[in-house]
């Protein structure tokens, strides 16, 4: 069970990520390519998993899928499929490299989490499409993985940097 505590810091994160989550939404796809975001919700996300565990980063992935799509009326809609596996899948991918390994910086661990959100996000497109073509997109996915990666990886390390200058860090990690 979570603690109370603990319940408070992951109900805030949540309501940042799923304002992150909106937010980018309003704004138009800078890119031609279609699917293409920055992925501003994942730093929450990733904080969840840096703050706690992987049960936490799923918490936080999923409940902000759901929300989201409910508040921005998709739900169950394709592109609410394409999220919900992606944010499941970018999360697995992140936590394993922050639980198995110590050689990734939050950049490193963002850009993977980058590969594996547009990894499911093709799966799912796959399933709903029931055509494997669309896996022709995936060198343009990739390649639109390294710079929304290395921002919202960047603005990760930044923000945890600060929460660990404050003192913040072990304040939330506190049960």
């Amino acid at each position: 069970m979570f603690s109370t505590r603990r319940l408070v810091y992951l109900s805030l994160l949540l309501a940042m990520a799923t304002a992150l989550h909106l937010l980018e939404g309003l704004f138009p796809i800078p890119l031609p390519l279609p699917g293409v975001k920055l992925g501003l919700a994942n730093i929450i996300t990733l904080l969840a998993l840096y703050l706690y565990d992987l049960r936490a980063g799923l918490t936080v992935a999923i409940a902000r899928v759901f929300l989201g799509s409910l508040l921005g009326g998709t739900f169950l809609a394709p592109g609410f499929f394409l999220a919900l596996t992606g944010a499941v899948i970018s999360t697995l991918f992140m936590a394993l490299l922050i639980k198995k390994t110590s050689c990734f910086s939050p950049v490193g661990i963002s850009l993977a989490g980058a590969v594996g959100h547009n990894l499911g996000q093709l799966l799912m497109a796959s399933l709903l499409l029931q055509n494997q073509a669309i896996f022709y997109y995936l060198p343009f996915l990739l390649l639109s993985s390294i710079p929304t990666g290395l921002v919202t990886g960047t603005l990760l390390q930044g923000l945890l940097t600060r929460l660990k200058e404050a003192g913040v860090f072990a304040e939330l990690t506190r049960n």
